[in-house]
Protein backbone atom coordinates (compact mmCIF):
# COMPACT_ATOMS: atom_id res chain seq x y z
CA UNK A 1 0.00 0.00 0.00
CA UNK A 2 2.79 2.43 0.79
CA UNK A 3 0.62 3.79 3.62
CA UNK A 4 3.44 5.40 5.52
CA UNK A 5 1.21 7.60 7.70
CA UNK A 6 -0.43 4.49 9.12
CA UNK A 7 3.01 2.96 9.57
CA UNK A 8 4.16 6.03 11.50
CA UNK A 9 1.04 5.84 13.68
CA UNK A 10 1.84 2.21 14.49
CA UNK A 11 5.42 3.22 15.31
CA UNK A 12 4.21 5.91 17.73
CA UNK A 13 1.71 3.48 19.26
CA UNK A 14 4.46 0.93 19.87
CA UNK A 15 6.67 3.53 21.55
CA UNK A 16 3.87 4.90 23.74
CA UNK A 17 1.69 1.91 24.55
CA UNK A 18 4.00 -1.07 24.27
CA UNK A 19 7.02 0.27 26.10
CA UNK A 20 7.99 -3.14 27.42
CA UNK A 21 8.21 -4.46 23.86
CA UNK A 22 9.22 -1.26 22.08
CA UNK A 23 12.87 -2.23 21.92
CA UNK A 24 12.19 -5.81 20.85
CA UNK A 25 14.40 -6.65 17.91
CA UNK A 26 11.58 -8.21 15.89
CA UNK A 27 9.38 -5.11 16.20
CA UNK A 28 12.20 -2.73 15.33
CA UNK A 29 13.20 -4.88 12.39
CA UNK A 30 9.63 -4.80 11.09
CA UNK A 31 9.66 -1.00 11.36
CA UNK A 32 12.91 -0.84 9.38
CA UNK A 33 11.37 -2.99 6.68
CA UNK A 34 8.16 -0.94 6.64
CA UNK A 35 9.88 2.43 6.35
CA UNK A 36 12.24 1.19 3.64
CA UNK A 37 9.41 -0.27 1.56
CA UNK A 38 7.35 2.90 2.00
CA UNK A 39 10.19 5.00 0.62
CA UNK A 40 11.50 6.63 3.81
CA UNK A 41 14.97 5.14 4.09
CA UNK A 42 16.03 7.90 6.49
CA UNK A 43 13.36 6.83 9.00
CA UNK A 44 14.42 3.21 8.55
CA UNK A 45 17.99 4.16 9.34
CA UNK A 46 16.90 6.14 12.41
CA UNK A 47 15.08 3.10 13.77
CA UNK A 48 18.12 0.95 13.06
CA UNK A 49 20.48 3.37 14.79
CA UNK A 50 18.20 3.57 17.83
CA UNK A 51 18.27 -0.18 18.43
CA UNK A 52 20.00 -1.30 21.61
CA UNK A 53 20.35 -4.87 20.40
CA UNK A 54 20.42 -5.91 16.76
CA UNK A 55 19.71 -9.39 15.49
CA UNK A 56 20.99 -10.73 12.18
CA UNK A 57 17.53 -10.00 10.75
CA UNK A 58 17.92 -6.35 11.76
CA UNK A 59 21.23 -6.03 9.93
CA UNK A 60 19.76 -7.80 6.91
CA UNK A 61 16.69 -5.54 6.87
CA UNK A 62 18.88 -2.45 6.79
CA UNK A 63 21.08 -3.90 4.04
CA UNK A 64 17.99 -4.70 1.97
CA UNK A 65 16.56 -1.26 2.64
CA UNK A 66 19.63 0.51 1.31
CA UNK A 67 19.83 -1.91 -1.61
CA UNK A 68 16.20 -1.22 -2.51
CA UNK A 69 16.93 2.50 -2.62
CA UNK A 70 20.01 2.12 -4.81
CA UNK A 71 22.37 2.97 -1.95
CA UNK A 72 24.89 0.20 -2.46
CA UNK A 73 27.70 1.97 -0.62
CA UNK A 74 25.51 2.36 2.46
CA UNK A 75 24.48 -1.30 2.25
CA UNK A 76 28.11 -2.41 2.25
CA UNK A 77 28.91 0.00 5.06
CA UNK A 78 26.23 -1.72 7.16
CA UNK A 79 27.74 -5.08 6.24
CA UNK A 80 31.15 -3.87 7.39
CA UNK A 81 29.72 -2.67 10.71
CA UNK A 82 27.90 -5.97 11.11
CA UNK A 83 31.13 -7.90 10.75
CA UNK A 84 32.93 -5.61 13.21
CA UNK A 85 30.05 -6.23 15.60
CA UNK A 86 30.83 -9.93 15.41
CA UNK A 87 27.60 -10.92 13.64
CA UNK A 88 28.06 -13.66 11.06
CA UNK A 89 26.25 -13.14 7.73
CA UNK A 90 23.91 -15.75 6.30
CA UNK A 91 22.62 -16.50 2.82
CA UNK A 92 19.99 -13.74 3.14
CA UNK A 93 22.71 -11.18 3.89
CA UNK A 94 24.39 -11.99 0.60
CA UNK A 95 21.13 -11.83 -1.32
CA UNK A 96 20.84 -8.26 -0.01
CA UNK A 97 24.41 -7.40 -1.00
CA UNK A 98 24.02 -8.87 -4.48
CA UNK A 99 20.68 -7.10 -4.79
CA UNK A 100 22.49 -3.85 -3.97
CA UNK A 101 25.08 -4.55 -6.67
CA UNK A 102 22.36 -5.40 -9.17
CA UNK A 103 20.40 -2.20 -8.55
CA UNK A 104 23.52 -0.07 -8.73
CA UNK A 105 25.14 -1.77 -11.72
CA UNK A 106 28.24 -2.78 -9.74
CA UNK A 107 29.29 -5.72 -11.89
CA UNK A 108 32.86 -6.29 -10.72
CA UNK A 109 31.92 -5.81 -7.09
CA UNK A 110 28.99 -8.18 -7.49
CA UNK A 111 31.26 -10.87 -8.88
CA UNK A 112 33.60 -10.39 -5.95
CA UNK A 113 30.73 -10.67 -3.46
CA UNK A 114 29.53 -13.87 -5.13
CA UNK A 115 33.01 -15.41 -4.87
CA UNK A 116 33.49 -14.21 -1.29
CA UNK A 117 30.21 -15.76 -0.20
CA UNK A 118 31.31 -19.25 -1.17
CA UNK A 119 35.04 -18.97 -0.54
CA UNK A 120 35.17 -17.07 2.75
CA UNK A 121 31.79 -17.86 4.32
CA UNK A 122 31.13 -21.32 2.93
CA UNK A 123 27.62 -20.34 1.86
CA UNK A 124 26.21 -22.35 -1.04
CA UNK A 125 24.52 -20.07 -3.59
CA UNK A 126 20.77 -20.46 -3.87
CA UNK A 127 18.52 -19.58 -6.78
CA UNK A 128 18.13 -16.03 -5.46
CA UNK A 129 21.90 -15.46 -5.48
CA UNK A 130 22.19 -16.72 -9.03
CA UNK A 131 19.20 -14.59 -9.96
CA UNK A 132 20.88 -11.41 -8.72
CA UNK A 133 24.08 -12.23 -10.59
CA UNK A 134 22.27 -13.09 -13.82
CA UNK A 135 20.27 -9.87 -13.56
CA UNK A 136 23.50 -7.95 -13.07
CA UNK A 137 25.16 -9.64 -16.05
CA UNK A 138 22.13 -9.12 -18.25
CA UNK A 139 21.79 -5.44 -17.45
CA UNK A 140 25.50 -5.07 -18.21
CA UNK A 141 24.86 -6.58 -21.65
CA UNK A 142 26.89 -9.71 -20.87
CA UNK A 143 24.31 -12.17 -22.15
CA UNK A 144 26.86 -14.88 -22.93
CA UNK A 145 28.14 -14.81 -19.34
CA UNK A 146 24.56 -14.87 -18.06
CA UNK A 147 23.72 -17.91 -20.17
CA UNK A 148 26.88 -19.66 -19.01
CA UNK A 149 25.87 -19.11 -15.40
CA UNK A 150 22.41 -20.51 -16.13
CA UNK A 151 23.93 -23.58 -17.75
CA UNK A 152 26.31 -24.24 -14.85
CA UNK A 153 24.10 -23.54 -11.85
CA UNK A 154 22.79 -26.66 -10.08
CA UNK A 155 19.10 -25.79 -10.36
CA UNK A 156 16.65 -24.85 -13.08
CA UNK A 157 16.11 -21.11 -13.67
CA UNK A 158 12.73 -19.77 -12.65
CA UNK A 159 10.53 -17.15 -14.24
CA UNK A 160 12.22 -14.33 -12.33
CA UNK A 161 15.58 -15.12 -13.94
CA UNK A 162 14.23 -15.40 -17.48
CA UNK A 163 12.20 -12.23 -16.94
CA UNK A 164 15.27 -10.29 -15.80
CA UNK A 165 17.08 -11.34 -18.98
CA UNK A 166 14.09 -10.39 -21.10
CA UNK A 167 14.10 -6.94 -19.49
CA UNK A 168 17.83 -6.69 -20.17
CA UNK A 169 17.15 -7.47 -23.83
CA UNK A 170 14.69 -4.59 -23.88
CA UNK A 171 17.34 -2.25 -22.47
CA UNK A 172 19.97 -3.34 -24.98
CA UNK A 173 17.61 -3.78 -27.94
CA UNK A 174 18.53 -7.42 -28.45
CA UNK A 175 15.43 -8.75 -30.19
CA UNK A 176 16.85 -12.13 -31.19
CA UNK A 177 17.76 -13.12 -27.65
CA UNK A 178 14.54 -11.60 -26.36
CA UNK A 179 12.49 -14.06 -28.39
CA UNK A 180 14.56 -16.97 -27.10
CA UNK A 181 14.34 -15.86 -23.46
CA UNK A 182 10.63 -15.14 -23.82
CA UNK A 183 10.01 -18.69 -25.00
CA UNK A 184 11.84 -20.08 -21.97
CA UNK A 185 9.89 -17.73 -19.75
CA UNK A 186 6.54 -18.72 -21.20
CA UNK A 187 7.46 -22.40 -20.86
CA UNK A 188 8.05 -21.85 -17.13
CA UNK A 189 5.01 -19.62 -16.48
CA UNK A 190 2.65 -19.91 -19.46
CA UNK A 191 -0.29 -18.20 -17.76
CA UNK A 192 1.45 -14.98 -16.76
CA UNK A 193 0.22 -12.21 -19.11
CA UNK A 194 2.92 -9.81 -17.95
CA UNK A 195 5.59 -11.73 -19.84
CA UNK A 196 3.68 -11.57 -23.10
CA UNK A 197 3.24 -7.83 -22.58
CA UNK A 198 6.97 -7.42 -21.94
CA UNK A 199 7.79 -9.15 -25.23
CA UNK A 200 5.15 -7.00 -26.89
CA UNK A 201 6.94 -3.92 -25.52
CA UNK A 202 10.16 -5.11 -27.13
CA UNK A 203 8.42 -5.68 -30.47
CA UNK A 204 6.85 -2.22 -30.25
CA UNK A 205 10.22 -0.58 -29.59
CA UNK A 206 11.53 -2.34 -32.71
CA UNK A 207 8.53 -1.22 -34.77
CA UNK A 208 7.33 -4.79 -35.33
CA UNK A 209 3.66 -3.97 -35.03
CA UNK A 210 2.46 -7.20 -36.64
CA UNK A 211 4.12 -9.14 -33.83
CA UNK A 212 2.57 -6.78 -31.27
CA UNK A 213 -0.82 -7.53 -32.80
CA UNK A 214 -0.16 -11.28 -32.74
CA UNK A 215 0.64 -11.21 -29.04
CA UNK A 216 -2.46 -9.16 -28.32
CA UNK A 217 -4.55 -11.69 -30.26
CA UNK A 218 -2.87 -14.55 -28.40
CA UNK A 219 -3.65 -12.96 -25.04
CA UNK A 220 -7.27 -12.44 -26.01
CA UNK A 221 -7.52 -16.02 -27.23
CA UNK A 222 -6.20 -17.32 -23.92
CA UNK A 223 -8.54 -15.06 -22.00
CA UNK A 224 -5.61 -13.40 -20.25
CA UNK A 225 -5.61 -9.74 -19.35
CA UNK A 226 -2.71 -7.51 -18.44
CA UNK A 227 -2.70 -6.35 -14.84
CA UNK A 228 -3.69 -2.67 -15.02
CA UNK A 229 -1.12 -0.21 -13.76
CA UNK A 230 -2.23 1.34 -10.49
CA UNK A 231 -0.45 4.11 -8.59
CA UNK A 232 -1.27 5.16 -5.06
CA UNK A 233 -0.44 8.13 -2.89
CA UNK A 234 -1.25 8.63 0.77
CA UNK A 235 -2.64 12.02 1.81
CA UNK A 236 -3.71 12.63 5.42
CA UNK A 237 -3.67 8.89 6.16
CA UNK A 238 -5.97 8.12 3.22
CA UNK A 239 -4.59 6.09 0.30
CA UNK A 240 -5.78 7.35 -3.08
CA UNK A 241 -5.42 5.03 -6.08
CA UNK A 242 -5.28 5.93 -9.75
CA UNK A 243 -5.45 3.89 -12.95
CA UNK A 244 -4.22 5.07 -16.35
CA UNK A 245 -6.57 7.75 -17.66
CA UNK A 246 -8.54 7.61 -14.41
CA UNK A 247 -11.35 10.19 -14.23
CA UNK A 248 -13.30 8.91 -11.25
CA UNK A 249 -11.63 10.85 -8.46
CA UNK A 250 -13.82 13.52 -6.80
CA UNK A 251 -11.15 16.13 -7.61
CA UNK A 252 -10.80 14.93 -11.18
CA UNK A 253 -11.04 18.41 -12.75
CA UNK A 254 -8.34 19.83 -10.48
CA UNK A 255 -6.09 16.82 -11.09
CA UNK A 256 -6.26 17.18 -14.85
CA UNK A 257 -5.75 20.92 -14.54
CA UNK A 258 -2.53 20.27 -12.63
CA UNK A 259 -1.60 17.59 -15.16
CA UNK A 260 -1.86 20.15 -17.97
CA UNK A 261 0.28 22.58 -15.98
CA UNK A 262 2.88 19.87 -15.40
CA UNK A 263 3.03 19.06 -19.11
CA UNK A 264 3.47 22.72 -20.07
CA UNK A 265 6.29 23.18 -17.57
CA UNK A 266 7.93 19.92 -18.66
CA UNK A 267 7.86 21.08 -22.27
CA UNK A 268 9.30 24.46 -21.31
CA UNK A 269 12.08 22.65 -19.45
CA UNK A 270 12.97 20.77 -22.63
CA UNK A 271 11.45 17.41 -21.76
CA UNK A 272 10.85 15.16 -24.76
CA UNK A 273 8.52 12.21 -24.24
CA UNK A 274 9.96 8.76 -24.90
CA UNK A 275 7.22 7.09 -26.93
CA UNK A 276 9.05 3.83 -27.61
CA UNK A 277 7.02 1.95 -25.00
CA UNK A 278 3.58 2.88 -26.34
CA UNK A 279 2.14 -0.39 -27.60
CA UNK A 280 0.19 1.01 -30.52
CA UNK A 281 1.10 2.15 -34.00
CA UNK A 282 -0.06 5.76 -34.03
CA UNK A 283 1.15 9.29 -34.65
CA UNK A 284 3.77 10.61 -32.23
CA UNK A 285 1.39 13.30 -30.98
CA UNK A 286 -1.15 10.65 -29.98
CA UNK A 287 1.55 8.56 -28.32
CA UNK A 288 2.62 11.53 -26.22
CA UNK A 289 -1.00 12.06 -25.22
CA UNK A 290 -1.26 8.46 -24.05
CA UNK A 291 1.82 8.88 -21.85
CA UNK A 292 0.43 12.01 -20.16
CA UNK A 293 -2.32 10.06 -18.43
CA UNK A 294 -0.24 7.31 -16.85
CA UNK A 295 -1.35 6.52 -13.32
CA UNK A 296 1.85 7.74 -11.64
CA UNK A 297 1.46 11.18 -13.22
CA UNK A 298 -2.13 11.40 -12.01
CA UNK A 299 -0.98 10.48 -8.50
CA UNK A 300 1.73 13.13 -8.60
CA UNK A 301 -0.73 15.74 -9.86
CA UNK A 302 -3.10 14.89 -7.02
CA UNK A 303 -0.25 15.10 -4.54
CA UNK A 304 0.75 18.54 -5.79
CA UNK A 305 -2.76 19.97 -5.40
CA UNK A 306 -3.36 18.28 -2.04
CA UNK A 307 -0.24 19.21 -0.07
CA UNK A 308 1.66 22.31 0.92
CA UNK A 309 4.66 23.43 -1.18
CA UNK A 310 7.78 21.51 -0.20
CA UNK A 311 5.92 18.45 1.07
CA UNK A 312 7.53 15.16 0.08
CA UNK A 313 5.39 12.96 -2.17
CA UNK A 314 5.58 9.18 -2.15
CA UNK A 315 4.04 7.31 -5.07
CA UNK A 316 3.73 3.52 -5.10
CA UNK A 317 2.96 1.62 -8.30
CA UNK A 318 2.04 -2.05 -8.62
CA UNK A 319 3.97 -2.39 -11.90
CA UNK A 320 7.33 -1.15 -13.06
CA UNK A 321 7.41 2.59 -13.73
CA UNK A 322 7.99 3.21 -17.44
CA UNK A 323 11.12 5.01 -18.59
CA UNK A 324 9.16 8.08 -19.72
CA UNK A 325 7.45 8.56 -16.36
CA UNK A 326 10.70 7.92 -14.51
CA UNK A 327 12.45 10.74 -16.37
CA UNK A 328 9.43 13.03 -16.17
CA UNK A 329 9.15 12.50 -12.41
CA UNK A 330 12.78 13.54 -11.87
CA UNK A 331 12.16 16.77 -13.78
CA UNK A 332 8.82 17.45 -12.05
CA UNK A 333 10.66 17.11 -8.75
CA UNK A 334 13.07 19.86 -9.81
CA UNK A 335 10.39 22.11 -11.29
CA UNK A 336 8.16 22.05 -8.21
CA UNK A 337 11.05 21.80 -5.74
CA UNK A 338 9.55 18.66 -4.23
CA UNK A 339 11.15 15.44 -3.17
CA UNK A 340 9.20 12.78 -5.04
CA UNK A 341 9.75 9.12 -4.23
CA UNK A 342 8.31 6.84 -6.90
CA UNK A 343 8.41 3.18 -5.90
CA UNK A 344 7.35 0.24 -7.99
CA UNK A 345 7.28 -3.49 -7.39
CA UNK A 346 11.05 -3.82 -7.74
CA UNK A 347 12.30 -0.65 -6.16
Amino acid sequence: LGAIDIGRWIHVYIDRKLKSAANASTLRTSLIDMYAKCGDIEAAEQVFNSMLHRSLSSWNAMIFGFAMHGKADAAFDIFSKMRKNGTEPDDITFIGLLFACSHSGMLDFGRRVFRTMTRDYNITPKLEHYGCMIDLLGHSGLFKDAEEMINTMPMEPDGVIWCSLLKACKIHGNLELAESFAQNLINVEPENPGYYVLLSNIYAAAGRWNDVSKIRTLLNGKGMKKTPGCSSIEIDSVVHEFLIGDRFHPRNREIYGMLEEMEVLLEEAGFVADTSEVLQEMEEEWKEGALRHHSEKLAIAFGLISTKPGTKLTIVKNLRVCRNCHEATKLISKIYKREIIARDRTR
